[in-house]
């Protein structure tokens, strides 16, 4: 089976790991927000690993930079939802840290990956 280049990106490796943290992190959350926050939550950290994947394949640095920087806002978006989520009583706020923790160190390196794009 062919291994694809996206794959073999660490930050594509830790945004995934992120998406099954996120997903049992948002588990507790009150049902009616099951298609509110936690739908909004889940589709923007999908974003993120999605956007890495696919802009992977690109053919130009340039196309491939749009796409990375992509997501990036992507958890940037996660993370005011989560700070929302935490101030709405919905995650505690070492959920938040610890949730912290990793959205710094993919965002460090998506902007990493961005700048070894020089266009």
């Amino acid at each position: 089976m062919k291994t694809y280049s996206f794959e073999k990106l660490k930050v594509w490796q830790k945004s995934k790991q992120w998406i099954i943290h996120l997903y049992k992190l948002t588990e507790a959350f009150p049902r009616e927000e099951k298609y509110g926050l936690v739908s909004q939550l889940r589709r923007a950290s999908v974003s993120v690993s999605s956007n890495i994947a696919e802009g992977s394949s690109r053919k130009t640095p340039k196309d491939q930079r749009r796409f990375y920087i992509i997501s990036y806002s992507s958890m940037i978006e996660v993370l005011n939802q989560l700070l929302i989520a935490e101030e709405l009583g919905y995650i505690k706020n070492k959920d938040l840290q610890k949730s912290r923790v990793r959205i710094d160190e993919i965002l460090a390196m998506l902007d990493a990956l961005t700048k070894s794009l020089r266009i």
